[in-house]
Parts: structure tokens; C-alpha cells; sequence
């Protein structure tokens, strides 16, 4: 009983519901009452009015003159003017005499010049040979050459010692102690062969002064060059009494 008693509540709610809702969208229209009020109509005859006769409204015509108006009178002439009694002169031109040009008639002849003839070349005198001294030498005779002293011959002069400012350059020496350098794994891998040519210096013992290491020419560049200065760094040469400066070229070659 309650669920039905619901379920009737529910639809009389909805209901009500949706009569307000059409309340609120059209509202009822108000009650309006006509009031007719009655008018009295009454019937008035209107007088005939008499036809009006047409105007003519076209303008007057002008009426043509009678007489043509006479011609204008004709200008007076100017009467001629009579002679001035005072008289201008005339200017007169003095003649020009024209000067007397004698004309000489008599040309002087022309001759033809003709052309200087030219010196001819006298040849030159030629000087007489004169004997050489090299002819006066072989008839001369030669004295004998005495025998004198014999001069000594110039000691072997010694290469300049080298120091640590002016080192002497030896060009490529061979070490006594020799380690080669690694292949860098990165040029191995890539296929990379070349070359790397450095420049050091030798101390008077033999070992290799490392801050004098300098790459003078690589190719590739920036490839091999640090695994050759590790590796000359350990090098070894024989000992020396004074500074050197050496230079090496170091291959790199892949095998097969």
C-alpha cells in the first residue's frame, strides 16, 4: 500500500509540476470586454458645383515691328593731318674711300731642290796586335823555385757546443732506448694509417726533455700525436757534453 500510495504521490507531484512549468512558459491571457458604443450616422446632400471653363495659359506672342529699326550712323573720317612746318634733316653719311691695292703680278720662280748627297764611311784604322803578357811570360825565363818551408795545415775546427738557450741540432738520431707508441683505438677502428714528425731535446745525459716536445707536422692531425709524445717522452739517446736538438718521423701503419 505505501509503494502505490507513493507512486500516486510521485505522479500527482509530477503533474502539478508541469502545470506550473506551463504556467511559467505561457501565462494565461487576461479577460478583455469589448465596449461597443453606438454612433448616430446621418446623410448630407452637397451642392453641385459648376464646371470651371479652361483658361488658355500659353503666353502672347510678341507682334512683329511694323517699321525695320534705320542703320547706325556711319563714322566721321579723320580729317588729314597737315604738313609740320618744322623740318628734320636728314643725317648725312660721309663716303667711305676705299684704300688703292696694288696687286704684284710677277711670281717668283719655283725650282726644285735637290738633295745634299751623303758622306760615304771612311773605314776605320785598325790598331796593330800587341803581343799578351801571356807571350812575354813563356819567353821570359822562369827562375827556379827555391825550396822553403812548408805551412801547416788548418786544425779541423770543432762544432759549436750546444746549450740549453741554442741547442745543437743533430737532425734524426738513433736511441739507445726506444719504445713505440699505442695505436689509438679510435684511428684503429676507423681504418686511420699517417704520420707524426716531432721536435725535442736532448739532455747532456741522454734523457729527453718533455717540455720541449712540439709536433711539427701530423697527418691526420690531432690523432697520433698524443700517443707519440708519451712514447718519445721514455725515450733514450747516448750521453753527451752538451744539449741537442733532434727530430723524429714516426709511421703508423695497420697490418694486413
Amino acid at each position: 500500500m505505501r509503494r502505490v500510495a507513493g507512486l500516486v504521490g510521485g505522479a500527482l507531484l509530477a503533474l502539478l509540476l508541469f502545470y506550473l512549468l506551463a504556467l511559467l512558459v505561457v501565462p494565461p491571457e487576461p479577460d478583455r470586454t469589448q465596449i461597443v458604443t453606438p454612433t448616430a450616422i446621418s446623410m448630407v446632400d452637397a451642392p453641385e458645383q459648376e464646371q470651371a471653363q479652361p483658361t488658355s495659359t500659353s503666353p502672347a506672342l510678341p507682334t512683329p515691328p511694323s517699321v525695320p529699326p534705320p542703320p547706325p550712323a556711319a563714322a566721321p573720317v579723320p580729317a588729314a593731318e597737315t604738313p609740320s612746318p618744322v623740318e628734320i634733316p636728314e643725317p648725312q653719311t660721309p663716303p667711305m674711300e676705299a684704300p688703292d691695292v696694288t696687286l704684284d703680278e710677277s711670281l717668283p720662280e719655283l725650282s726644285e731642290a735637290q738633295p745634299e748627297p751623303r758622306p760615304e764611311p771612311q773605314p776605320e784604322a785598325q790598331p796593330e796586335p800587341q803581343p799578351t803578357q801571356e807571350t812575354v811570360a813563356e819567353a821570359a825565363p822562369q827562375p827556379e823555385s827555391e825550396p822553403g818551408p812548408t805551412q801547416s795545415e788548418p786544425a779541423p775546427q770543432q762544432p759549436p757546443r750546444g746549450t740549453q738557450a741554442s741547442p745543437r741540432d743533430v737532425g734524426q738520431l738513433q736511441p739507445t732506448s726506444r719504445v713505440n707508441p699505442s695505436y689509438p683505438m679510435r684511428a684503429r677502428r676507423r681504418g686511420l694509417e699517417g704520420y707524426v714528425e716531432v721536435s725535442f731535446i736532448i739532455q747532456p745525459d741522454g734523457r729527453v726533455d718533455t717540455d720541449s716536445l712540439r709536433v711539427i707536422d701530423a697527418d691526420p692531425a690531432n690523432v697520433f700525436d698524443r700517443a707519440v709524445e708519451e712514447a718519445v717522452s721514455q725515450w733514450r739517446f747516448p750521453p753527451a757534453d752538451d744539449v741537442r736538438r733532434a727530430t723524429q718521423r714516426i709511421q703508423f701503419q695497420l697490418e694486413g
